[in-house]
């Protein structure tokens, strides 16, 4: 079964790869939507796929790349978009 997460990361995340890491896990886990910075300085994640995958895909979003330092990582189920891909915005 598909789930939707919207996932907002706070702390040290951007200029840090955070972006490419994140699609990189993404595609791992088989995850799809997308990861783009806001202008707030954090991370925004839209990720679909199967819950034990997403909630991997979570725990990595705690610790991020080894340049991060995540301080707050906030979670929200929504209605699935079915992307396909996984995208840098």
């Amino acid at each position: 079964m598909m789930f939707h997460y919207d996932i907002k990361i706070e702390g040290k995340v951007q200029n840090v790869g955070f972006r490419f890491y994140a699609q990189k896990k993404a595609h791992e886990l088989e995850i799809t939507g997308y990861v783009k910075n806001m202008k707030d300085g954090s991370v925004f994640i839209e990720a679909e796929g199967e819950e034990i995958n997403l909630n991997q895909y979570v725990n990595w979003c705690h610790k991020g790349p080894p340049w991060a330092t995540v301080t707050d990582v906030k979670v929200n189920k929504s209605p699935v978009m079915n992307y396909r891909g996984f995208l840098i915005k």
